[in-house]
């Protein structure tokens, strides 16, 4: 008894101090971002303010650079999702040793670095015209994030029965009918998961948008390129508005599950 007590304690002790590991940056953050002191610290304290938040609002910058990311964003989900989702519905058709070839194939983007893909992508599109910047920018994340929505829509079609699809061509359906009807509304939730994920990586990329996008910038490669001069606590402040964002949205999403459920 005294054991299985002593094995909890210690289960939740290592439990405590790897969620405090994973916090205290956000929370050492988000502390900064009410400081006075121009420069992000927390040692330094000069009192609350929430100056670095209107500074925030008055920076053109930044501002484009969340714009250009949410428009690279919202190309990757264009490309990202009817590619994976027809990947997927290949890879789970086929039968044989060509289906473990191709597998790889397809899933070899997410084992390359970003650099190689940004510099991979630069060169494979400019003998057609298309120069770095945001579209090119758009299409080189797309190249890897195709992947991760692929593997998605794999596990999902994992537990999809397919002689609904045969029912429904025997009594008369034809292919686009059946898809329309039965196959999207079973992977519909894997599709707004997927997107969510497409967007996240998209947005917080880095590695491979430097190397694509060129004279234009996204937020991640406009606070990458003030580095070099020191940053300012207004990037903190933004991170504060992305967090609240962030847990907002994943409280709603719970909520809305969870109503579902009971409804």
């Amino acid at each position: 008894m005294n054991a299985g007590r002593a094995s909890r304690t210690l289960l939740d002790a290592y439990l405590v101090l790897f969620f405090l590991y994973l916090a205290a940056p956000l929370l050492v953050m988000m502390a900064a971002a009410f400081n006075a002191y121009p420069q992000p610290s927390v040692t330094r304290w000069q009192g609350f303010t929430l100056h670095w938040f209107a500074a925030l609002f008055t920076d053109a910058r930044l501002g484009t650079g969340v714009l250009h990311s949410f428009l690279v964003a919202a190309g990757v989900i264009a490309i990202a999702i009817p590619c994976g989702l027809a990947g997927a519905a290949i890879l789970s058709r086929l039968e044989g040793k060509a289906t473990n070839l191709l597998y790889a194939v397809m899933v070899s983007p997410i084992l390359t670095p970003g650099l190689i893909l940004g510099l991979s992508t630069l060169i494979f599109w400019s003998p057609v015209g298309i120069g770095a910047g945001l579209t090119l920018a758009t299409l080189a994340q797309a190249s890897f994030i195709t992947s991760y929505c692929m593997l998605m829509f794999l596990a999902r079609l994992a537990r999809y029965d397919p002689t609904l699809d045969e029912a429904a061509l025997d009594l008369g359906a034809n292919p686009a009918f059946v898809f329309r009807r039965i196959t999207l509304p079973f992977l519909w939730p894997t599709v707004l998961a997927a997107g969510g994920i497409a967007f996240l990586q998209s947005f917080e990329n880095y590695n491979t948008t430097v190397f694509a996008i060129g004279g234009d910038y996204t937020l991640p490669a406009e606070i990458g390129s003030r580095m070099r001069f020191g940053l300012s606590p207004a990037i903190a402040a933004l991170g504060v508005l992305f967090v609240v964002a962030t847990v907002g949205g994943a409280v709603a999403w719970v909520v809305l599950r969870r109503r579902e459920r009971g409804g």
